[in-house]
């Protein structure tokens, strides 16, 4: 790979971060302008372990591990900061799309922001791979021909967490949710498998994103006496509750669940905290031999530990770089048809099937954080107690309201 320079420049007053990658190729490429991919994610704020400067080195990677070039020309990478603003977010895609011919979108870890880009890659027929945000209505009513949900959805995760605890025994619940999509998401499917199961919902709060202090939140909660305070946040929200629930002696009575956790929080709030806390994901670093060799990788270079967000990304990436290469072309309808015909397979995903309604589909996994007597290593902070098949992971594809199904 050739040099990798990084510049800094302005938009909307906010910092935006260039990042190129670029390879010294022979030949007629190199007089074409590069094929470039937009990371837009979280730089700056709460979802910026779980994406962030992460996100940009997986795509790095996979760049790398795809030659440097599609389609005969170099790759280009840049990357932005949205800043978890939906008006920052959008300006950025739009800039990127009429004005600098990025081909590409991929991560925006903020569901508000990601249903924005989604609109604006849907009008633009350019490809949206969504491997950080969480809202189902990517793959719902607000899906696209050309826009791809990769890593995980909030049914998804919703659906595995709740289950696990319900069956645990546990028959009231309290929410404490972020409010904008995400959090009204995650809270809407966990209510669904709740009242399924025969359980009741006490209460439900929500708070303000970037919130630092949760403790009238926490306060109402645990005077619901609910057997299960339900955090449906994520990123900087999820860390602030978990410590101030401790505080608060709040885990001595009551069970606290988080819908959306990523092992960057885990590793941040560190497992005297995090101990015996219930999740689902779609990718554990130290799964596989696979997973370990290019975790490893990636942690020489970041010295932090990937999140499936990082892992989708390398993925997303890497299967958008293949099927350019094999549609012969970078119109975003027709490389997106081609992903959805191509069957994924990578370090996290074996015979992956994205759907019509671009939900890729794979199987997901229940894990329980260790205590600190079991973890033996550096980063081993989980252990599978369940694998929930992919026919059952996700929202059957029916039932989302997504247009391109319905016709």
């Amino acid at each position: 790979m050739g040099g990798r320079k990084r510049t800094t420049v302005s938009t909307l007053q906010e910092a935006v971060l260039a990042v190129a990658t670029m390879a010294f190729i022979s030949g007629p490429a190199t007089a074409e302008a590069p094929v470039k991919l937009g990371i837009l994610t979280d730089m700056s704020s709460l979802y910026a372990d779980n994406g962030g400067e992460g996100s940009i080195i997986a795509a790095e990677m996979a760049v790398e591990d795809s030659g440097n070039t599609v389609l005969g020309r170099s790759i280009q990478i840049v990357a932005a900061d949205h800043q978890n603003k939906v008006d920052v977010g959008s300006a950025i895609t739009r800039r990127w799309l009429e004005n600098e011919n990025v081909e590409v979108i991929v991560d925006v870890p903020n569901s508000a922001v990601a249903l924005a880009v989604q609109g604006i890659t849907r009008e633009r027929k350019k490809i949206f791979l969504a491997t950080g945000a969480a809202t189902s209505r990517l793959t719902g009513d607000e899906c696209s021909n050309a826009g791809i949900h990769w890593t995980y959805d909030t049914y998804a995760l919703a659906h595995g967490a709740t289950k696990a605890i319900s069956q645990l025994g546990t028959k009231t619940w309290f929410f404490l949710s972020a409010d904008y999509s995400l959090g009204s998401q995650l809270e809407l499917e966990s209510r669904k498998v709740i009242e399924s199961t025969g359980g009741r919902i006490l209460g439900a709060v929500k708070h303000p994103l970037g919130t630092t202090d949760l403790s009238s939140f926490l306060l109402q909660a645990q005077a619901s006496n609910a057997d299960v305070i339900a955090l449906a946040d994520a990123g900087g929200d999820f860390i602030n509750a978990v410590k101030q629930a401790h505080e608060f002696g709040i885990l001595g009575s009551q069970r606290l669940a988080g819908l959306i956790v990523f092992i960057a929080d885990v590793h941040n709030l560190g497992l005297q905290s995090a101990q015996g806390l219930l999740l689902s994901s779609a990718f554990y670093w130290d799964m596989t031999d696979e997973a370990r060799a290019w975790s490893k990788r990636f942690i020489a270079r970041t010295h932090k530990v990937p999140t499936m967000i990082h892992a989708g990304t390398y993925g997303a990436v890497m299967h958008f770089l293949k099927a350019a290469g094999a549609a012969g072309t970078l119109d975003g309808p027709a490389v997106a048809a081609k992903m959805r015909e191509m069957p994924v397979n990578d370090l996290m995903t074996k015979g992956g099937k994205i759907r019509r309604d671009g939900r890729l589909v794979r199987d997901m996994y229940l894990f329980q954080v260790k205590s600190p007597e079991e973890s033996k290593y550096a980063f081993d902070y989980y252990k599978l107690l369940a694998t929930i098949p992919k026919e059952e992971a996700f929202r059957p594809m029916d039932e989302g309201g997504c247009p391109l199904v319905q016709n």
